[in-house]
């Protein structure tokens, strides 16, 4: 049975190269014995339909990688739903090919399973390098709570601010995190900060430095950068990631009434999306 093994690959695809391949053959053996108009009729034959295929490869391989930005695209706007769709064809086909891994684990984490993205980052890792996929597989593990699978794959890319990022959310939140050393991380990455050309990234950055700050009781320095992180305007989905950070600072000095409407308004807001999943879960283990 013809089957596709590639991304541009089809099984009519696979078909005409073996014609084609035949052709040649069929070609070759015919002008050994002298048949050279057969032969040279088999050769064209040949061409043409190799030809075609390739073409067909590339088109179906172009179209392919589309998809993948499409995906990519619309996980940038915020549409979650439209991302997930758009992957979804292609990991059920493709599911041991690095660059879907890594696309379809995008998808998967904004939509709040770091689990299943954690599986498909560490895989594509093995193909794509740590620099490309580490500080996202980092983020993955902080949310998981496993902290020393947050610092070994951060130690993969100690330069990188991603991921130092990130890190510093798993020590000051994640079971087993160091607190102290994430606490130093995030002073001195909002020290910082002014430098980061996102946003977005900017204002994760000031929130969880307020989450170093309120624990070690600084509510006025944990005030002051949750009012820097709302100066950013971001998408839907990464304003629940922000409330979940801020809701996690003012859990930390006791304001857990304040807490609750931060992890609330992150779930109301983007319940679907990795915020809102980690917002649910914590507000789920607040007092009554």
């Amino acid at each position: 049975m013809l089957r596709a093994v590639t991304p541009g690959g089809h099984p009519a695809i696979t078909a005409l190269w073996l014609i084609g391949l035949g052709a040649a053959v069929g070609a070759f053996a015919a002008a050994v014995l002298g048949a050279f108009t057969v032969a040279a009729l088999l050769l064209l034959a040949a061409a043409l339909v190799l030809v075609a295929g390739s073409v067909a490869y590339r088109l179906r391989l172009r179209r392919f990688s589309a998809t993948l930005l499409a995906a990519e695209e619309a996980l940038d706007a915020g549409d979650i739903k439209r991302a997930r769709d758009l992957v979804a064809p292609l990991l059920a086909r493709f599911h041991t090919f690095p660059l879907v891994q890594e696309v379809a684990a995008d998808v998967l984490y904004a939509a709040g399973d770091p689990l299943s993205a954690a599986s498909l980052w560490e895989s594509a890792m093995k193909r794509l390098g740590a620099e490309r996929v580490a500080p996202r597989l980092v983020a993955a593990y902080a949310a998981l709570n496993r902290a020393g699978d947050a610092r070994r794959v951060a130690a993969l890319v100690p330069e990188d601010r991603l991921a130092s990022l990130a890190l510093a959310w798993s020590d000051l939140v994640a079971t087993g995190g160091d607190r102290d050393r994430g606490t130093a991380l995030a002073d001195s990455l909002v020290s910082d900060v002014e430098h980061s050309e996102n946003a977005t990234v900017a204002a994760m950055t000031a929130a969880v430095a307020a989450i170093a700050d309120a624990r070690r009781g600084d509510r006025a320095g944990m005030r002051s950068k949750i009012e820097a992180m709302r100066r950013a305007k971001p998408t839907t989905h990464d304003a629940a990631f922000l409330g979940y950070l801020a809701g996690i600072a003012l859990r930390e000095v006791g304001d857990i009434d304040d807490a609750r409407r931060e992890f609330s308004a992150a779930v109301d807001g983007s319940p679907d999306s990795i915020g809102g999943a980690l917002a649910r879960r914590e507000r789920a283990h607040l007092p009554a």
